[in-house]
């Protein structure tokens, strides 16, 4: 018996805090799933200058509080950005919308803290919209010994099924999302018992070292394509001695942007030090493969705006030792645009937190128990 279908709007704003996602989908919150459409809004130069200052000023729990008023201030400006660009689409789209899945704009991370702040009111967002929000998808798997990240796992799960059915791939696949920072899904199989067959980890960064770079030393905002990488040439001097004074401990641990720096490049040329910085994000990214994979052969599908990175695509495939274990696909090549997965994702998780459904597990973020999403607002 199909169970009842809700239409939900997802939004991401992600940390390279160039705009927001928005998407509707229709799902039962489980194995059903109908992407309807996907718009991309970027922000305006001054509000993203403001949200990477902002963030850069926020680097422990203290600067929370020092910064309150200004974080406040900016909140309602994401906030009402969000229900602008939301009612433009709306204006088109005239059926019923049942939830809004509210993400916001990450500010600070730190799940040993138990603290992991989004701007973004969903209190007012409701109120703007008339519509249910759920918003703060991370707070409840922190209370529970979780790391709060990554929250897509489950969606992934939903995709393989239907990846499968469509072109025979098979299992084990896997998911890899180049944002701002990496992350990784493994799905042995599918089954209700999620606990056993998916696994997920936070592997490495993924934009965040290149954005950084490239805005600092031009006036792009990121490397289309990675053709500033290919134009330099990687410094092998350097890259050999930032491998062996930097390794990531644990895959356990969520990752944020403020974990890594670039700083190992200044001196170099902006095209030297973007393919010095590329490769080094690759390697990153083809030993959490490694460590992560459990020896197995295994068909990765990839997404996030870094899979339009040919440079560092390239850089990661380089950097595999047993390049024979992992294929690497663009999922764009399996019928989704891998540029809207994660504002799908929030669509999904907020259905599956209306229906009182698990988001996270043990085994995705390490909390100690199948756990709900986020907060359900009705603020009309």
């Amino acid at each position: 018996m199909k169970q009842k279908l809700f239409t939900s709007i997802g939004l991401m704003s992600g940390t390279s805090m160039d705009g927001v996602d928005i998407s509707i989908i229709q799902s039962d919150g489980q194995y059903q799933f109908y992407n309807i459409l996907d718009e991309y809004f970027e922000y305006d130069v001054d509000l993203q200058e403001e949200l990477i200052g902002l963030r850069n000023l926020v680097v422990n729990q203290n600067d929370l509080l020092k910064n309150s008023k200004e974080l406040g201030n900016l909140e309602r400006k994401i906030t009402v950005f969000h229900a602008e660009k939301i009612n433009n689409i709306l204006s088109e789209y005239k059926k019923e919308i049942d939830l809004i899945g509210f993400h916001g704009q990450t500010i600070f991370h730190d799940p040993q803290k138990k603290i992991s702040k989004q701007l973004g009111d969903g209190k007012l967002l409701s109120q703007l919209l008339k519509k249910k929000v759920v918003y703060d998808f991370r707070q409840k798997d922190i209370e529970n010994q979780g790391q709060g990240a990554p929250l897509t796992p489950i969606f992934h799960h939903l995709l393989s099924k239907i990846i499968n059915e469509k072109f025979k791939t098979g299992f084990p696949i896997g998911f890899i999302n180049i944002g701002g920072i990496t992350n990784l899904t493994n799905i042995k199989g599918i089954s209700s018992n999620f606990e056993d067959n998916i696994t997920a980890f936070d592997i490495g960064p993924g934009n965040c070292l290149i954005d950084d770079w490239v805005r600092k030393n031009s006036n792009k905002k990121y490397d289309e394509n990675g053709n500033i990488s290919k134009a330099g040439k990687i410094d092998q001097l350097i890259t050999n001695q930032i491998i062996d004074n930097f390794n990531i401990e644990s895959y356990s641990k969520s990752l944020d942007v403020k974990d890594f720096d670039n700083s190992f490049a200044r001196g170099l040329s902006f095209e030297n030090g973007c393919s010095t910085i590329t490769n080094f994000t690759g390697y990153l990214i083809a030993k959490g493969i490694e460590s992560t994979g459990n020896n197995s052969k295994i068909k990765y599908l990839i997404c996030g705006g870094g899979r339009k990175n040919i440079a560092l695509i390239d850089s990661i495939k380089n950097n595999l030792y047993n390049k024979n274990n992992f294929t690497l696909d663009n999922i764009d090549e399996y019928g989704f645009n891998g540029d809207f997965i994660e504002s799908q994702a929030f669509g999904y998780l907020a259905i599956r937190s209306f229906l009182n459904l698990p988001i996270s597990f043990p085994n995705t973020t390490g909390c100690i128990k199948p756990t709900g999403g986020g907060k359900l607002v009705k603020n009309y």
